[in-house]
């Protein structure tokens, strides 16, 4: 994904939406800093309807019977 600067950006606004409806976004630089994403509305739409993490445990169909309980010891060492 390319990177532009705001100043750089509103003087190109109307070629940086034809690139993201042709399925290149670009990130906005203000200050050195990622403020701002431009993408196609279709792009944007369908991120909006991903569910997050928790909607998909949440949505689990299973009994609480198909889990396992948690033992509460680690699943692996992490210490060398």
């Amino acid at each position: 994904m390319r990177e532009i600067q705001l100043k750089d950006a509103s003087a190109t606004l109307s070629a940086l939406v034809d690139q993201a409806l042709a399925g290149e976004p670009a990130i906005i630089m203000r200050h050195g800093r990622r403020q701002a994403v431009i993408l196609s509305f279709e792009e944007y739409e369908r991120l909006a309807r991903m569910p997050s993490f928790g909607q998909l445990l949440a949505a689990f169909p299973g009994d609480d019977d198909d889990v396992p309980p948690r033992s509460g010891k680690p699943a692996c060492n992490t210490r060398s």
